[in-house]
C-alpha cells in the first residue's frame, strides 16, 4: 500500500506478526524504514523477514521472544533497538481474545489474555519509553479496540485490556510529552485476521458483524495502515494521548 508518510532513516519495533502487526511492518518498511518485529511464532517471522537492497524499500528482521514476562519483553526490544542502531518509532499490536461469558471465564483465561494484551504493552512501552526519552524523541502507537468503549458481551478480559491500553497509553503520553516522545492509539472495529477467522466463519456471524457498521463491510489489515503511518511519523509530533477510531462508523451506532 504507497502511502505519503516518509519513514526514511526510522528505526522501528513492532511487536506482533500476525495481520496487523505484519500489515504495519510492511509499510514501514515500505515506506523507508528499518524494522524489527517481535513475536513467538518463528514461522510468522521467516516470512516477513527481509533484507535492504540498494533500490529499496527498508529491511525487516524478526527477535523471537515470548513477550508474556518483564525479563523477555526488556531484552527483545533491546536486542532489537541494538540490531536497529537505535529506535525511533514502537507499535504494540499483540492480541489474544477468548470469547465467552464472565461466569464462564477461568481464571487463567482471564490472566493469559492481561498477560499477552496489557501486561506486555506495559514492558515493552516501559523499555522503548526509556530509549526514547533518553533520546528526546519518539512515536509510540498501540493497537486498541472498539472493545476498550462499547461493552460486547462474551469479550470481558479483551475489553478490560483495550480499555487498559487507552488509559496505560494516555499516562505515557502526559509523562513522556516533553521529550518528543508521543503516545497514541488505534482502535480498529472487527477486523478480518487470524484472530477472528473461525469466529467469522460461524454460520450468519459475517452478514451480522457487517450489518453494525455504517460502512457496510468489516476492517481489512490495511485498513489501519495509513492512520498507524501518520501518528508514527514525525508530522505526528503535537498529537499525543489520542485514541483514534479506525473502524467504519462502528462506533457511531
Amino acid at each position: 500500500m504507497k502511502t505519503t508518510w516518509n519513514h526514511s532513516g526510522t528505526r522501528a519495533v513492532v511487536a506482533g506478526a500476525g495481520g496487523i502487526g505484519a500489515a504495519v511492518a510492511l509499510a514501514l518498511a515500505d515506506a523507508d524504514a528499518d524494522v524489527a518485529v517481535l513475536d513467538i511464532d518463528a514461522e510468522a517471522l521467516a516470512k516477513l523477514s527481509r533484507p535492504r537492497t540498494a533500490e529499496g524499500p527498508g529491511r525487516i528482521v524478526g527477535v523471537s521472544a515470548d513477550l508474556t514476562s518483564a525479563d523477555t519483553c526488556h531484552t527483545a526490544l533491546d536486542r532489537a533497538a541494538r540490531q536497529l542502531g537505535g529506535l525511533d518509532v514502537f507499535v504494540h499490536a499483540v492480541g489474544a481474545n477468548d470469547r465467552r461469558p464472565v461466569l464462564e471465564t477461568p481464571d487463567d483465561v482471564w490472566d493469559r489474555i492481561v498477560a499477552v494484551n496489557l501486561s506486555s504493552g506495559f514492558w515493552l512501552g516501559r523499555a522503548a519509553g526509556a530509549l526514547m526519552v533518553t533520546a528526546g524523541y519518539g512515536r509510540i502507537l498501540y493497537l486498541s479496540s472498539v472493545s476498550g468503549l462499547l461493552a460486547h458481551k462474551d469479550h470481558a478480559p479483551y475489553a478490560a485490556t483495550k480499555g487498559g491500553i487507552n488509559q496505560l497509553m494516555r499516562v505515557m503520553a502526559r509523562e513522556w510529552a516533553p521529550h518528543d516522545v508521543t503516545v497514541n492509539a488505534v482502535a480498529p472495529g472487527y477486523t478480518e485476521t487470524d484472530l477472528t477467522r473461525a469466529y467469522l466463519a460461524r454460520p450468519g456471524m459475517r452478514a451480522s458483524m457487517e450489518a453494525l457498521v455504517p460502512a457496510g463491510r468489516l476492517g481489512r489489515p490495511d485498513d489501519l495502515v495509513g492512520p498507524a503511518l501518520f501518528l508514527t511519523s514525525a508530522e505526528a509530533r503535537f498529537v499525543t494521548g489520542q485514541v483514534l477510531y479506525a473502524d467504519g462508523g462502528r462506533t457511531l451506532v
